[in-house]
C-alpha cells in the first residue's frame, strides 16, 4: 500500500459515523510525475450532524452560500429597527454642576432677603410681623429655626405663601 492509499483509508475510517457532503472535504491539486500520482490533502473540514438520517437536500441547503439564497419579499407595513450596540455614557464634562445645586439647606440658604414692599412695611409697623422671601424647598420648622439663629427672634407663627416672584429692577 502506498502512502496515498493509507491516507484515504484513514479518512474513510474516521468519517464512518459522520455524514459528510462532497463539498465539505476539499482535495488539493494532483501532480503527475513519471506515472506516479501524488495527492496533496488540505485540512479536512468535517461537518458534524446529530441525526444520521439527514436527507441530502437538507445538507445541500445548508451548504449553499448566503449570496445564492433569494431574499424574501417584505410584506409587513411596520419597519423594525435592528438593535445595535449602545455604549454607556462617558461625557467629557458634567452637564449639571453639582456645586451650584446644593441639596442641603443651611440657615443662610433658606432665607433669601426681607420683602420691602409697602404692604410688608405696613405689616411690620402695625401687626408686628416680618416678611421674608424664602427658598422653595423650605418648610415652616426650618424657617423658624433659621430666623432664630440669624436674628435671635422667637417666632409664634409662620405663614407661608408660595409665589413665583421675579425680583424688581
Amino acid at each position: 500500500m502506498t502512502q496515498v492509499e493509507k491516507k484515504k483509508k484513514n479518512v474513510k475510517n474516521v468519517n464512518k459515523h459522520k455524514i459528510i457532503h462532497k463539498r465539505v472535504i476539499k482535495k488539493g491539486n494532483r501532480k503527475y510525475t513519471n506515472g506516479n500520482t501524488k495527492v496533496k490533502y488540505r485540512k479536512q473540514v468535517v461537518k458534524k450532524t446529530i441525526n444520521k438520517n439527514v436527507s441530502k437536500k437538507k445538507l445541500l441547503k445548508e451548504n449553499v452560500d448566503k449570496d445564492e439564497k433569494k431574499k424574501k419579499m417584505k410584506i409587513s407595513i411596520r419597519f423594525k429597527k435592528p438593535k445595535t450596540l449602545i455604549y454607556a455614557r462617558n461625557p467629557k464634562c458634567p452637564r449639571i454642576v453639582k456645586s451650584c445645586h446644593s441639596k442641603t439647606l443651611d440657615k443662610y440658604g433658606l432665607i433669601k432677603y426681607p420683602l420691602t414692599s409697602e404692604k410688608a412695611m405696613k405689616k411690620i409697623e402695625e401687626i408686628n410681623t416680618l416678611v421674608f422671601m424664602c427658598d422653595k424647598r423650605a418648610n415652616k420648622k426650618n424657617i423658624k429655626k433659621s430666623v432664630k439663629n440669624l436674628f435671635g427672634i422667637e417666632c409664634d407663627k409662620v405663614n407661608v405663601l408660595n409665589t413665583i416672584r421675579e425680583p424688581y429692577t
